[in-house]
């Protein structure tokens, strides 16, 4: 089972939500309040021009943000202009897919993964050692069907996740592990356990995004089994 990109897009908006999403002439702005960049860029809704760019530009700055644009998949257009303007690319991402049945024919281990909402003090704290603190906790208490995911490995800590459904989809986002966990599957066990919840919630498909340059992760979810379905990127204003 596949999943046209435009879906994807809309998924993660809903189950990683900005303050505020809104349309203004050419775009789709949204108000971040910290929490990174998925919850602050600007998306076109359709052709834009140079001076569609420069209006984007001023009501961001409004909202105390630096300009930010997210370039889909068909923005080409968009990304010379951009380009031509001096904004550099951050972050490119890659979005991935996988059917829920299939990280759900295994039963998880005891005490290796745990669904608990609201997130625990040390659920927080590991968050925050990955740099997620508490604008994006923020972002996760806005998503409507929730719940965060914690795993225990050789009887310690060793990550948390977050996990959201919309439209029949579940995207899990902040995906952290512990440093001394790493490489012992610890990930993996605790994207059966989003997947076991997504399915009994109707979800059919769980997603996840990366960055490009985590070749640690990307490894990881292609070996679990998980399809590209997409890709975006940044583009950042040089002031």
């Amino acid at each position: 089972m596949t999943v046209a990109a435009a879906r994807l897009y809309e998924i993660c908006d809903r189950t990683w939500p900005a303050a505020r999403r809104f349309e203004h002439g050419n775009w789709t702005l949204r108000e971040g309040r910290g929490g990174g960049k998925r919850v602050s860029a600007a998306t076109a809704r359709g052709p834009v021009e140079s001076a569609d760019i420069d209006e984007a530009e001023i009501a961001m700055r409004a909202l105390d943000q630096t300009p930010l644009f997210m370039v889909r998949e068909g923005d080409e257009a968009l990304d010379r202009l951009l380009d031509a303007r001096g904004y550099g690319i951050v972050d490119p991402v890659i979005m991935y897919t996988i059917p829920t049945d299939r990280l759900t024919d295994l039963p998880i281990p005891r005490v290796t993964a745990f669904e608990i909402w609201e997130p625990l003090a040390i659920m927080r704290e590991i968050w925050a050692q990955g740099g997620v603190g508490t604008a994006r906790i923020a972002v996760m208490e806005r998503a409507e069907v929730k719940t965060a995911i914690l795993s225990r490995w050789k009887e310690k800590p060793g990550g948390v996740a977050f996990a959201a459904v919309h439209d029949g989809i579940c995207m899990v986002h902040a995906v952290e592990v512990l440093p001394h966990q790493r490489r012992q599957g610890v990930a993996g066990w605790m994207m059966r356990r989003a997947a076991f919840w997504a399915q009994a919630r109707g979800a059919a498909l769980l997603a996840v995004l990366c960055v490009e340059q985590n070749a640690g992760a990307n490894a990881l979810y292609q070996a679990i089994g998980f399809t590209e379905c997409g890709r975006y990127h940044y583009r950042q204003s040089p002031r």
